[in-house]
This record gives C-alpha cells, sequence and structure tokens, in this order.
C-alpha cells in the first residue's frame, strides 16, 4: 500500500489501521510516517479525557503507562499500515525497558509521538519511542511488540 497524504491521517484513517477506539485510541493524527522507519503521530491532551477525573484530581497528569501505550499506538501504525492482511494481525506489547518520564503531561499539551523501527524481524520488532511536549522530552522507551493473528 501507499503512505497517505499526511493531511489525510487523521483519526478516521488511523481508526482504518488500528482496533482500538475511544477512550483508549490515543493518536489523533499521523504527521509523518516513513514506511519500515519511522513515525511522528499526534496525541492532543484535552481535560474531557477519562483518566483525569482521578489522576489526580486538582493537578490533573497523564499517566505514564498512557503516554507509553500511545508510544505503542503510533509504533503499530507504522508496524501495520502497509500490511495487506492487517485486519487479521494484532501487535501485542512484549517488553517495555529503560522507560523515562521526564516531565508531566497536563491538559492543554500537543504530546508528539516519535517511533522509530530499530529492529524488525517477521513478527518481533524493537522500537525506540519518545514522546514531545514544545520541543522537550517528557517519556522515552525502549519497546517489543509482538504480531500475532486475530
Amino acid at each position: 500500500m501507499t503512505t497517505p497524504d499526511p493531511k489525510l491521517m487523521d483519526a478516521r484513517w488511523i481508526q482504518s489501521v488500528l482496533p482500538h477506539r475511544y477512550p483508549f485510541l490515543l493518536v489523533d493524527r499521523v504527521l509523518d510516517l516513513k514506511p519500515g522507519t519511522s513515525i511522528r503521530a499526534l496525541k492532543n491532551v484535552t481535560m474531557n479525557e477519562e483518566f483525569f477525573q482521578g489522576h489526580f484530581p486538582g493537578h490533573p497528569v497523564m499517566p505514564g503507562v498512557l503516554i507509553l501505550e500511545a508510544l505503542a499506538q503510533a509504533g503499530a501504525i507504522l508496524l501495520v499500515h502497509d500490511i495487506p492482511d492487517r485486519d487479521d494481525r494484532l501487535f501485542y506489547f512484549a517488553s517495555i525497558e529503560r522507560a523515562r518520564f521526564r516531565r508531566p503531561v497536563v491538559p492543554g499539551d500537543q504530546l508528539i509521538l516519535e517511533t522509530e523501527i530499530s529492529n524488525l524481524r517477521r513478527a518481533m520488532c524493537k522500537l525506540e519511542a519518545r514522546a514531545l511536549v514544545d520541543g522537550r522530552v517528557v517519556a522515552e522507551a525502549t519497546m517489543t511488540s509482538a504480531m500475532v493473528d486475530r
């Protein structure tokens, strides 16, 4: 498959690639995609997010595990967007290494998700990922994903 124009890689296109749906779809738009190499995507963090109700009342902070999940979803888009039988495949976390959280992510932030393939073998892929807000790294990790049949 060819890579669509970035202007067309919106939430509807993302839902055609990923099985995730609200409230767990954590990628709003793909900004840039280099097949087999890297992806740059966007998550608009709004006060309407369900997790802010309890994390933390009066001082809302996006949970770190959800930042990692957003990075993983961006990575999954990179890995499956051009697989012809992607409706028959899923990517699961196999491991997360060296996860670091540098700054809190709060309502109003635009989370830029950058994921790059560092090693790809048949059904396993290692990804280097980082999340940024205003050009500053807020989280980073090395993630391994495993492709499985649905």
